[in-house]
C-alpha cells in the first residue's frame, strides 16, 4: 500500500510539466521547520516529512527505496502486523526529517525520498532477522550491545556512502538515514512484544 502509492506520487510529479518545482513544493527544508518563510509552501511544513517521501530525484532513486521497501517491510510485517509497519514508517520519516533538521536548521536544500522512512523498517529487520550474535559486555545486556553494533555498522555504511557519492556532486541525507534506522532499532522489539501480548490467549 505504502509502495505502491509512493510509485504513483513520485512518477505523477516526475512526467508533470512543473516537475522541477515538486522537491521545493513537497520535500522537507530544514529551514521552514525552524520558521523561516520560503516561496514554497504549497504544503504545511509539519506535514512535508510525509510528503517528502513521496516524491524522489528520479526513477532510479525511486526503484532503490522501494526495494528496500518491499522487501523489508514484507519481512517485518509477518513480525510487526501491517498496522505496526504503518506507525514505524511514519515515525520513521519524521525521525529521519528531524535528524536531517538538527546539523543545519538554516539549510534549504529540500530532502525528498523514501530512504529514511525506509531506513526505519530496515533497522526493524536488521534487529529480528540478523543472524549475528552478541553477548553482555558487563551490565549492559547482549541486546544492548548487538543494537549498537547494527548503529555503528549502518552509521559507518552511510558516512562512507555519503562521502564517495559527495566526491562525485550528489547529494545524500546521511543523517536522515541514521535517523531512521535508529528509531527501528528502538521500536522493533516493544512493536513485537506488544503484538505478541496482544495475541497471547487470555488466561
Amino acid at each position: 500500500m505504502i509502495a505502491a502509492l509512493t510509485v504513483l506520487v513520485s512518477v505523477a510529479a516526475e512526467f508533470a510539466p512543473d516537475w522541477v518545482d515538486a522537491p521545493m513544493r513537497a520535500g522537507f527544508i530544514p529551514a521552514r521547520l525552524s520558521g523561516v518563510e520560503t516561496d514554497y509552501a504549497a504544503v504545511p511544513a509539519w506535514l512535508t516529512p510525509l510528503t517528502a517521501t513521496l516524491v524522489h530525484g528520479g526513477l532510479l532513486h525511486l526503484l532503490s527505496n522501494m526495494l528496500i521497501l518491499v522487501f523489508t517491510g514484507r519481512a517485518c510485517e509477518t513480525w510487526l502486523g501491517a498496522r505496526n509497519i504503518l506507525i514505524l514508517y511514519v515515525v520513521g520519516a519524521y525521525a529521519a526529517a528531524l535528524s536531517q533538521w538538527l546539523p543545519d536548521p538554516d539549510s534549504v536544500v529540500p530532502m525528498v525520498g523514501a530512504s529514511g522512512a525506509a531506513s526505519a523498517l530496515f533497522g526493524a529487520y536488521a534487529l529480528l532477522f540478523s543472524q549475528a550474535r552478541a553477548v553482555a559486555i558487563g551490565p549492559i545486556p547482549a541486546a544492548f550491545v548487538r543494537a549498537t553494533w547494527l548503529g555503528a555498522a549502518w552509521i559507518g555504511v552511510n558516512l562512507l556512502a555519503g562521502y564517495a557519492f559527495r566526491l562525485e556532486g550528489i547529494a545524500v541525507a546521511v543523517a536522515a538515514h541514521i535517523g531512521g534506522f535508529v528509531v527501528g532499532l528502538l521500536l522493533a522489539r516493544p512493536m513485537l512484544r506488544r503484538r505478541r501480548k496482544r495475541q497471547a490467549p487470555a488466561a
